[in-house]
């Protein structure tokens, strides 16, 4: 099922969503990464080979996934499935009394931008090219992957943003899944608990430690490894759809 398939993947280029290229590809699919980090990208693009394209821009502007799925088109004839990881994550409090000083409502909003605004803008837009395809004997047409977090449940303090613009992605599987139901699309999300990646940088380092005191097993950060393989899992099982997958080796953790 994976072979010949055609995905876009968002956030393509570093952490979670580069490691679902790099699993796309050996399964001898064919990738476009939407990233705004074009020479990473392009970077990863030229050492994977010939069936990987990058189009550089940003998920919450219309044009820039408009232009991504064109190239998608042109390059491959057709869209079967979308893997959103572009993510964008900070930590600010609501207020710091020690400095007299509320949070940026600047900060908030890009959280909202990225995270809410931008997966949705990305389903929507590619929704119309996936329904294009021939359905399978299932009725099947393409699978969207939607990425959370397990802060959506559990946020720490100075996680608002982070919390609220991945708990709407989580809000809005389900609706999604049943407008695209009848055109045999399937929306799933993954909400990892803290991975290796680029992103948690914005923790610091006691709270990384106890993260990983706080995982049942395996007591440690999750591998973007493990986060692709779950992606291709999610492709190839017909019956989940709807679903929010937490994938935090029964991590949950509490206020330091």
């Amino acid at each position: 099922m994976l072979k010949g398939m055609v995905s876009l993947v968002t956030g393509g280029a570093s952490g979670l969503g580069k490691a679902t290229v790099e699993r796309l590809i050996k399964s001898e699919g064919k990738v476009v990464i939407l990233d705004i980090q074009g020479t990473r990208a392009q970077e990863l693009a030229k050492r994977l080979g010939e069936n990987v394209a990058v189009s550089v821009g940003c998920v919450s502007s219309e044009d820039d996934v408009k232009k991504a799925l064109e190239l998608t088109k042109s390059l491959y004839g057709k869209l079967d499935t979308v893997v959103n990881c572009a993510g964008f994550a900070q930590t600010r409090q609501v207020y710091n009394f020690y400095k007299g000083q509320e949070c940026s409502m600047d900060d908030f909003i890009k959280c909202i931008n990225v995270n809410t605004i931008g997966t949705f803008n990305t389903i929507r837009l590619a929704a119309g090219l996936i329904g294009k395809n021939a359905p399978n004997e299932d009725g099947q047409r393409g699978v969207i992957v939607n990425t959370a977090s397990t802060i959506a449940y559990e946020g720490d303090i100075g996680q608002a943003g982070y919390a609220a613009s991945t708990a709407a992605v989580i809000g809005m599987t389900l609706p999604i899944a049943r407008d695209l139901a009848s055109r045999g699309i399937r929306v799933v999300t993954i909400a990892p608990g803290i991975f290796e990646t680029p992103l948690v940088t914005y923790l610091p380092e006691k709270m990384i430690e106890f993260i990983k005191r706080m995982t049942p097993f395996p007591s440690r950060l999750g591998k973007p490894e493990e986060f692709a393989h779950l992606v291709t899992s999610i492709v190839e099982n017909p019956m989940l759809n709807g679903e929010v997958i937490r994938l935090d080796g029964a991590q949950r953790w509490f206020p330091l």
